[in-house]
């Protein structure tokens, strides 16, 4: 018996390079002629010298969505397009304005182009939104039926993004691997065979280029990490849709944004400590060995490029165990994520998993074989 799917694979249009958003109106005006732009107050300023060109003989107008993609903000964009009568939507931003962007377009039914203005994540990719709380605590996301019509990568906006942002979008990159090869990895599907061994390829292409790009902005190696953050990894989720499925890394970032003083860290950030904990676990509950060395891996990784290791390093040393506990139950919601892992998972072993994600890499004793199951996962 066949059953039917449907995958939102990639967006309509991809056009990247230095400088291309001078030439971009025509691909625009294609899609409407009365834009709204959507992103934060200070992207928007910053990114306007920018958009003189793109937005030519175009009737454009912008509208801030404060600080979270949350549902105050939606109903108040929603008004934006009506008064403006936008007929197409412009996210400019991080991945918070870019989710916001494409959800508005979904919920007024306009077509929506994606400009990212760093490489954190890879939302001017997906067909997916992430909704959060007016205190940036993380809600639940909302998959889209299209990716955007048009992608603009434009290389000179990119590169006047913090460092800092390009680092996190390694992070958020780099779990694709760890998070597919352990949900799907032993999937006989065509294209979630391809999409988890893209995951692969995206992790290696990440672990040869990445410390060359970070000391050359500009340079090849960072246009090819760039495009592996941006591009790519988003590519893994189009071709292997929902069975290509986050796990207990983007569970553990969605816990750890009901802390406030999580807020001041990145969104890869948080999902690179995450893959750490993730590792941690396999670990402890299951003595798989291969997350032992690819934690380690990792572990070097991190020092070299300045990602997060610990609770201290994400500024959340001090956390108390109540904000802990909170952070470990979100994680460990009934839909949650996390128990895409080959194994059960409770409050208090992910505690432990969060407090330990730099342990010595030693051998443990063994309490029960490596499953054929799990053998496949984080293979160097």
């Amino acid at each position: 018996m066949s059953t039917s799917s449907t995958l939102m694979v990639a967006p309509a249009q991809v056009v990247r390079g230095s400088g291309i958003l001078s030439q971009a109106a025509p691909h625009i005006a294609r899609l409407g002629e009365r834009p709204l732009l959507i992103g934060g107050d200070r992207t928007l300023q910053a990114a306007k010298p920018f958009f003189a060109q793109m937005l030519q003989g175009l009737s454009a107008a912008q509208a801030s969505y404060k600080t979270d993609c949350c549902e105050t903000a939606l109903i108040s964009l929603q008004q934006a397009v009506k008064e403006h009568r936008a007929d197409v939507i412009i996210g400019v931003g991080g991945g918070k304005a870019l989710d916001t962007a494409k959800l508005v377009a979904y919920q007024t039914q306009l077509p929506v182009v994606t400009i990212p203005t760093s490489a954190a994540t890879c939302a001017g990719w997906t067909a997916l939104s992430n909704v959060y709380s007016e205190r940036g605590a993380f809600r639940y996301d909302v998959g889209l039926p299209t990716c955007p019509e048009l992608l603009l990568l434009d290389y000179d906006l990119v590169a006047t993004a913090p460092k800092r942002t390009l680092v996190a979008g390694i992070g958020d990159a780099i779990a694709k691997w760890y998070e597919a090869s352990v949900s799907s990895g032993h999937s006989a599907k065509t294209l979630i065979i391809g999409a988890v061994q893209q995951a692969r390829v995206l992790r290696d292409i990440l672990f040869q280029k990445s410390a060359a790009a970070l000391d050359n902005p500009g340079g090849d190696d960072w246009r090819e990490v760039v495009d592996a953050s941006v591009l790519m990894a988003g590519v893994i989720g189009g071709m292997g849709g929902a069975q290509c499925r986050t796990v207990a890394a983007h569970a553990v970032h969605n816990g750890l944004t009901q802390i406030p003083a999580s807020h001041s860290m990145l969104h890869g950030e948080k999902v690179a400590y995450g893959i750490l904990v993730q590792l941690r676990l396999e670990e402890m509950e299951s003595s798989n060995e291969l997350a032992v060395a690819a934690r380690q891996q990792l572990l070097r990784v991190y020092g070299q490029i300045g990602l997060p290791m610990t609770l201290g390093d994400l500024g959340l040393g001090e956390m108390s165990l109540l904000d802990l506990r909170q952070a470990a139950e979100f994680a460990c919601q009934p839909n949650s994520d996390i128990h895409h892992l080959p194994f059960e998972v409770s409050p208090q072993q992910v505690m432990a998993a969060m407090v330990s994600t730099t342990a010595p890499c030693r051998r443990e004793p063994s309490v029960a074989k490596l499953s054929k199951a799990q053998s496949p996962s984080h293979q160097s």
